[in-house]
């Protein structure tokens, strides 16, 4: 027993004398804060601890030697030091840096607003999009609530950032759309040539995109279709002024949705009162068919077709032949096709394949003259990715833009006859780079070549993102921008230089507890604007790129889910400063389309007992300016302020039926666009004039949505205005 007891005594001793090494340290995160939790220990021992409630750990160790510490936290990258261990006491202040994870990184938002089910935090939704009030249905009319906008009641198409509206451009599933609006009169409104039911989601910029976009001086519309449905599905929609017909039918790898519409507004015009004397009121069909098909594990086919055929005849007093009524027809067949592939090629590459083909054929007749303008396009694009790690990814691709355009104008006296044919090539690519998960940069370049004009140009791109807290970040953008001139001038001349705007946009925005805060400031610089110099149309000498200009301007959005229960709003402004001197302006001066001061308001209520969603929107734009060729000064009138006040209403009678009703300027307001003018004076040496009112000062609708499905808790909520 007592050798025994003599052994573990010497043991004891013999393990109390090794040398011991006490290592202590302080865990933070990068701006000095504790992190209770984390795990320290020695890598290939069982010494170890984890930090308490301040960050701090202590660990005893007997390890003599070359050690590596290493200290883990989730979502943090870890820590790692070689340390030499001799029996003495280390101190350590370790900061962990948070690992990079491109779902919580920084995303680029200087001049765009985003709608989809992606996102985590996005401004606005594809529900927003047909919910709001005075939209009528329309994707442009809606996005006419953002900041940026500014409405143009005489056209009804996007106007952004001091932009003319040809400077915007549309895109469906990545490719161009070459007519996205209806075919109109002059100074009556019109609207997008698509049906909002087919898009989940959208991109809306405003400038500063990316280098995968051109052609567009001020903004692109970046609209995705809807992937696979959940089922089998018939929607019938009934409104006062149309009806539609959808059927989807759906199997394992795909889906096919078949939609046919008529539209015609006679009933309603007869009833409701109108501004305007319409001998044939507007009136058309139109046909959708979509394909959806999986391929492969990765990939997904989209093709879309579509066709629409409609007409009017529209009664206008002409000034030129004393105000005595003349009657303005119009005829207007489009086709459009489009189709996509989206897939990944291998475990790394991606690539997104699209094309689309447009024919719109225009027949007007006024007075004595017919007008005919035929316009095909072509256009194909290949876009590839590759990610070469989490934090750097590049992009590149091509595109090809085949664009003919035919004005044929019969008058009593004579016939002409012009058109042209232009290709644009274009290459661009782009890296995006993550020097961390707060700070991004995205810089490309874009070269574009047009057959036509014998034009080569090269649109630098650049932008950058810096995210502030988890919920906030500034953003900026810089880019050149080219367009090619507008058809009406290429038909008559080729001896031009496509137009150029440079972009400058610095952007903040911030998204916490339902609440979104936006603020924007930028500047466009106009360069080689298409300029006339008082010579015949005809001739080719008549045209120049001496044109410039600016626009600058601020501006703001708020948004709020929280602060009123079962309510939702949110407030638009921007302030605009823009001056021009291109086409036939004298000199610099403001544009028709340019209002310095744009506001809307935006509240929806759902009423739970009442089963029923209401929207208001009220709008307002300062006073326009047009010109009065009886004054000395070129562009010194003002119309009216633009203001209406929108409201709707949708009633869930059912869980797959639901009522609808909605009027617009409920208040009201009077509102005018203006005055349109003889091209020459009278005997007294004056230019007559008229107002140029809106369609009607109010309109109404009334609707009836119905879904029927085999489980019958399907609707169409999210369709409607």
């Amino acid at each position: 027993m007592k050798p025994k007891v003599i052994s573990i005594i010497l043991f004891l001793i013999s393990v109390n004398t090794f040398p011991q090494t006490v290592i202590t340290g302080k865990v933070t995160q990068e701006k000095g804060e504790a992190m209770p939790g984390a795990n320290a220990f020695l890598q290939g021992t069982y010494d170890g601890t984890s930090t308490n409630t301040n960050g701090q750990f202590k660990i005893k160790t007997t390890k003599t030697g070359t050690y590596n510490l290493l200290v883990a936290f989730t979502g943090y990258e870890t820590y790692s030091k070689k340390l030499e261990l001799k029996g003495d006491t280390i101190h350590l202040t370790i900061q962990m840096k948070e690992a990079f994870n491109q779902l919580n990184a920084v995303n680029i938002t200087a001049g765009t607003f985003e709608a989809g089910d992606k996102r985590q935090a996005v401004t606005i939704t594809p529900l927003d999009m047909m919910t709001t009030a005075g939209a009528a249905g329309d994707v442009y009319g809606a996005l006419q609530s953002l900041p940026g906008t500014t409405t143009n009641g005489e056209s009804g198409r996007l106007f952004v950032k001091g932009g003319d509206s040809e400077e915007s451009q549309t895109y469906i599933d990545g490719s161009l759309v070459a007519v996205p609006y209806n075919s109109s009169a002059p100074n009556v409104n019109t609207r997008g040539r698509f049906n909002p039911f087919m898009f989940k989601g959208m991109v809306f910029s405003t400038g500063g995109y990316s280098a995968e976009y051109g052609q567009a001086l001020s903004s692109v519309l970046l609209l995705n279709t809807n992937d696979m449905p959940a089922e089998d599905q018939l929607d019938i929609s009934i409104l006062s002024v149309s009806m539609d017909l959808a059927g989807t039918k759906k199997w394992n790898t795909g889906a096919v949705t078949a939609t046919l519409g008529y539209k015609n507004l006679t009933p309603y015009m007869s009833l409701a009162p109108q501004n305007l004397e319409w001998p044939h009121a507007p009136e058309s069909s139109s046909g959708e068919l979509s394909v959806r098909q999986k391929t492969g594990k990765t990939g997904l086919f989209k093709f879309y077709s579509s066709f629409d055929k409609g007409g009017f005849t529209i009664r206008e007093n002409d000034l030129d032949l004393g105000g005595i009524p003349v009657d303005y027809k119009l005829v207007n067949n489009n086709q459009f096709m489009n189709g996509s592939w989206n897939g990944n090629l291998g475990e790394k590459w991606s690539m997104n394949a699209a094309g689309s083909f447009t024919n719109n054929l225009d027949d007007i007749r006024y007075a004595q003259t017919k007008v005919t303008k035929h316009i095909q396009g072509i256009f194909l694009k290949d876009v590839f990715s590759y990610p070469f790690g989490d934090q750097f990814t590049l992009k590149f691709g091509g595109e090809f833009f085949q664009k003919a355009f035919n004005q044929n104008v019969q008058m009593s006296s004579e016939i002409h006859d012009n058109s042209f044919s232009n290709r644009t090539i274009s290459g661009f690519t782009e890296a995006q780079i993550y020097a961390s998960s707060k700070f991004v940069t995205r810089i490309g370049g874009r070269l574009e070549y047009s057959d036509y004009l014998k034009s080569f140009k090269v649109s630098p791109r650049m932008s950058a993102a810096y995210k502030v807290t988890d919920k906030s970040q500034f953003s900026v953008a810089y880019g050149w921008f080219f367009q090619n001139p507008l058809d009406d001038y290429l038909l008559y001349t080729r001896k031009l230089m496509p137009e150029r705007a440079d972009h400058y946009t610095f952007s903040f925005q911030s998204f916490a507890n339902g609440r979104t805060i936006r603020v924007e400031l930028y500047y466009k610089d106009y360069k080689e604007l298409v300029k006339l110099n008082g010579g015949e149309f005809y001739l080719p000498t008549s045209y120049n790129n001496l044109g410039y200009g600016y626009a600058k301007g601020l501006d703001l959005f708020w948004r709020d889910k929280k602060t009123i229960k079962n309510g939702d709003y949110w407030i638009s402004y921007s302030y605009l400063d823009t001056k021009r001197d291109y086409r036939n302006f004298p000199e610099e001066a403001i544009p028709t389309f340019a209002s310095k001061h744009n506001f809307s308001m935006v509240y929806k209520h759902w009423f739970g007992n009442l089963r029923s969603l209401a929207g208001i929107n009220f709008k307002y734009s300062s006073p326009r300016v047009y010109n009065n060729p009886n004054s000395p000064v070129f562009n010194g009138e003002k119309m009216l302020p633009y203001r209406s006040l929108d409201v709707s209403w949708s009633f869930l009678y059912r869980q797959n039926v639901i009522f609808y009703g909605a009027v617009t300027n409920v208040a009201d307001f009077k509102n005018e666009f203006g005055r349109t003018y003889a091209s020459s004076p009278d005997a007294s040496g004056n230019y007559p004039g008229a107002v140029i009112p809106p369609s009607s000062n109010r309109f109404y609708v009334l609707g009836c949505f119905i879904t029927l499905t085999r489980k019958g808790n399907a609707n169409q909520l999210d369709k409607i205005e």
